[in-house]
């Protein structure tokens, strides 16, 4: 018998946790922490929360018992602080804390705005009993801005499946890109970085995620792509998930992330999980989804030639090229599990449902 039987959680999400046209790297960490308790024992009932007008997290956590163990996706929690404020005293709730809010690039960048996410983030935080971050550098993020105190947050890393590893193309050539569209990801900077590659022939470039966060956005994009002529080399694949998903990863040579931020970087652990090297952004926590610093590269952030050089760089050298994949593949035996995340998390809503029933003992 699973140690955790008989163990009960609520999960609050968000209700695209499982819309197909709505993939992002939070959804797919929510549905695999739900799948890894629910195998490890525990009962897991998912709350959905819609985005809209009112209070839906007010009114459905109003509806739990007295000191129900609460799990609540980050999102939720700072976009309803107030909500884990008024019941914070009934409930024993974790935060799982997937970013940090009120960074440049959160929703609208402007004073107001980014002042009143930390207010909500800090209402939610000292609202909850542990907080759940998903990398180290959000946890550092949290405690260096005097939103939680060391000692109630703890670091579940996102895992990565087994994969079979991916065989590379003569010309290295077949570029992947996976996020969803929208200035955080930085799809512009490599596209500006691409513009200036077109005397480099065989290269591809598929871009991989949803079209309808950021319109604009995509429109600008599409405005580079026609204005230097890559139309037929830069392509937009939409949402893809499952075997589409997987397919997309095993054409790819080299998988760049040119994120502004990134909280963790699961694009860059899924590509390492299959021996693809990666170009990234050196933002957040990306570089602990990458530790073989010889597996990858990181460029300094916002900087379109730097992106420039090194694929310049890695398109010269078949030598580079084949030592990059190799150091891939062997990145491969550091993989984080998922059972490595759900224990974890399992161990720290445990440790608060006995903390709580001790003291009301």
């Amino acid at each position: 018998m699973s140690a955790y039987a008989g163990m009960s959680v609520y999960f609050v999400v968000p209700d695209a946790i499982d819309d197909p046209d709505r993939v992002s790297g939070g959804n797919v960490y929510d549905q695999r922490v739900r799948e890894g308790l629910r195998s490890s024992g525990w009962s897991v009932q998912m709350l959905p929360i819609a985005e809209g007008g009112g209070s839906p997290a007010e009114r459905t956590l109003s509806l739990l018992p007295h000191g129900a163990l609460v799990l609540i996706d980050g999102l939720i929690a700072v976009r309803e602080s107030g909500a884990l404020a008024a019941h914070s005293s009934r409930l024993r709730i974790v935060v799982l804390a997937h970013m940090v809010a009120g960074l440049p690039f959160d929703a609208i960048a402007d004073a107001p705005h980014l002042a009143a996410s930390v207010d909500r983030e800090r209402e939610a935080l000292q609202a909850a009993k542990r907080i759940i971050a998903t990398s180290g550098w959000t946890r550092s993020q949290l405690i260096s801005r005097g939103l939680a105190a060391p000692h109630d947050v703890v670091v579940a890393y996102p895992g990565t499946d087994p994969a079979e590893v991916t065989v590379a193309s003569r010309s290295g050539g077949r570029l992947l890109c996976v996020g969803v569209v929208a200035p955080h990801k930085g799809q512009d900077l490599l596209l500006r970085a691409l513009a200036r590659l077109t005397d480099i022939d065989e290269w591809t470039c598929t871009l991989v995620g949803s079209l309808d966060a950021a319109p604009g956005f995509v429109d600008e994009l599409t405005h580079i792509i026609r204005r230097n002529h890559l139309s037929t080399r830069a392509t937009f694949a939409g949402v893809l998930a499952g075997r589409s998903l997987e397919s997309a990863y095993s054409r790819a040579d080299l998988v760049v992330v040119p994120s502004r931020e990134e909280s963790f970087g699961m694009v860059a652990a899924e590509a390492l999980a299959r021996g693809i090297p990666v170009v990234a952004a050196r933002v957040g926590g990306i570089s602990e989804a990458m530790p073989s610093t010889m597996a990858g590269i990181l460029v300094p952030p916002e900087d379109p030639w730097a992106f420039e050089v090194v694929l310049r760089q890695w398109w010269a050298s078949a030598a580079r090229r084949t030592e990059l994949k190799a150091a891939a593949v062997e990145a491969r035996e550091a993989a984080r599990p998922w059972s490595a995340t759900i224990a974890v998390i399992a161990s720290t809503l445990t440790e608060v449902a006995l903390r709580a029933t001790a003291v009301s003992a």
